[in-house]
């Protein structure tokens, strides 16, 4: 004799195939059963645990785990998806980043074989409103003498890996949702940094970028397609205690960006030196920006 479940799977499957996200978490799995289970005369005894233990038995829905170092995040999904997908449906709030826009943007020629996704912190830990405060010349010397500390809060799931960063809160700034295309298959609805907020992060963290030649080339690739004047907005309204729109303006004039482009970055003012990026030993100084770049770059 089938139970009251079994009686109801077309209705549960219909449910899940036609009104729900097809990236769950528990908490999603669980409303949609509270507020079904009288429709579907399901048997008071029936817990969310029996519930979705039924559902990866006997439809669709798959579990989904992502064992990141510093927050495993498990969810499910509904028959196949992307994994590009998917991890924004399990990742509350967050948003691809850096070498993955890049590539969403066309950026780089690279298919790198590494997704990074960006989640912000719940509030801002930054202190510095004002390009005076910036830290002090001896901080900058000794923080960018050292290599860089790259996240080790990354999974690799089949042939790519994925970085899970966390940032300052930034209340989503330039972060848009889009119908893009990113590896020929099918377009995708993704969150994202849009061109302005990419060419930002990959300046500000060129290790998540394929190092500073794919960011030269991701500045040249670029030129055309957006405003230097809403990078500078933004630029100005993230008030990062580093000067880096030395750097990033050493990247617009290498690109042959028009003067005019360059003389917004040039009006900020450049009371510090500073580094194209970390743990550079032979370098060469260029006055006009107050910036180290590697010798022979």
């Amino acid at each position: 004799m089938a139970t009251r479940i079994q009686i109801a799977k077309a209705d549960i499957v219909s449910l899940f195939e036609n009104q729900l996200p097809h990236v769950l978490r528990l908490k999603e799995i669980s409303l949609a059963l509270n507020t079904n289970r009288e429709f579907w005369r399901l048997a008071k005894s029936t817990s969310l645990n029996s519930f979705v233990q039924f559902l990866l038995e006997k439809t669709a829905l798959k579990k989904v785990n992502l064992p990141f170092p510093n927050k495993p995040i498990s969810g499910y999904v509904w028959g196949d998806m992307p994994l590009l997908e998917v991890l924004l449906g399990l990742i509350e709030g967050s948003y691809y980043s850096h070498y993955t826009a890049m590539r969403l943007h066309g950026l780089t020629e690279q298919v790198p074989k590494t997704l990074y996704i960006s989640q912000e912190k719940s509030r801002n830990t930054e202190a510095y409103s004002e390009h005076d405060e910036l830290f002090p010349q001896e901080a900058i010397d000794t923080a960018f003498r050292q290599e860089p500390r790259i996240s080790s809060n990354q999974v690799t799931m089949g042939e790519v890996r994925v970085v899970y960063l966390t940032g300052a809160h930034r209340a989503m700034l330039g972060v848009v949702e889009e119908k893009v295309n990113y590896d020929d298959d099918d377009d995708l609805t993704l969150r994202f940094t849009n061109l302005e907020r990419t060419l930002i992060d990959i300046a500000v963290r060129p290790f998540y970028a394929g190092g500073i030649f794919e960011v030269a080339k991701a500045f040249e690739n670029a030129k055309g397609k957006f405003s230097v004047n809403q990078l500078v907005a933004m630029l100005k309204r993230l008030n990062f205690g580093y000067p880096y729109h030395q750097a990033i303006g050493y990247y617009l004039e290498r690109a042959s960006y028009k003067t005019s482009a360059v003389a917004l970055l040039k009006k900020i003012p450049m009371g510090r030196d500073f580094y194209l990026t970390h743990g550079l030993t032979k370098t060469t100084y260029v006055k006009d920006w107050r910036l180290h770049v590697p010798e022979g770059f």
